[in-house]
């Protein structure tokens, strides 16, 4: 086993302060309130940042170290129904479907509530249904990521959450999968 730096720390803090803010806007702040919009504009602050990173940053961060793939994702799938262990180094096929998945959700949801609060759209349904819709996906995407990361951690050995704290990713084998 060999251990791999993957996961720069603006990915790692991003990825923690999105957990933290999003979290705490689903399921502890009142949605009514200021602390909520403030959040919201913490969030689209960072996923703003996460997609200049995602052209800009380190190997991994990039959007070019995993573009999505419907070949690639059937491949995982694929491996996954035959028990095959494929190990990538960075982002995994149905991994990069799902980041791509919600950074698109996270940028609906902060459009519809910055829309909510203007004059144009006061007292239009459509911005608040979007909205409701938006995070609800975006609450069902998270809960399949977390299901996913479980799922693949224990089937390909691998402590997946450690190397978003850590940085490091430990590989089983000489070779990756990597685009």
């Amino acid at each position: 086993m060999r251990k791999i730096k993957v996961w720069d720390p603006f990915v790692r803090i991003f990825h923690w302060s999105l957990v933290i803010l999003f979290g705490a806007n689903a399921l502890i702040v009142d949605d009514d309130g200021k602390l909520h919009i403030w959040i919201g504009y913490a969030v689209l602050g960072l996923v703003l940042l996460r997609m200049a990173w995602g052209v800009v940053g380190t190997r991994y961060a990039r959007f070019s170290s995993f573009p999505p793939s419907l070949e690639a994702a059937k491949g995982q799938l694929m491996d996954i129904a035959t028990g095959r262990r494929r190990e990538h180094a960075g982002h995994t096929p149905l991994g990069a479907w799902m980041i791509y998945n919600l950074l698109i959700a996270l940028l609906v949801i902060c459009v519809s509530g910055y829309l909510m609060t203007t004059d144009m759209f006061w007292g239009k349904e459509w911005p608040e249904e979007l909205h409701e819709f938006a995070v609800a996906w975006a609450e069902i995407s998270v809960v399949l990521h977390i299901a996913a990361v479980v799922f693949e951690s224990r089937r390909l050995g691998t402590n997946l959450p450690r190397a978003m704290v850590t940085g490091y990713k430990e590989v089983h084998s000489e070779q990756t999968s990597d685009p």
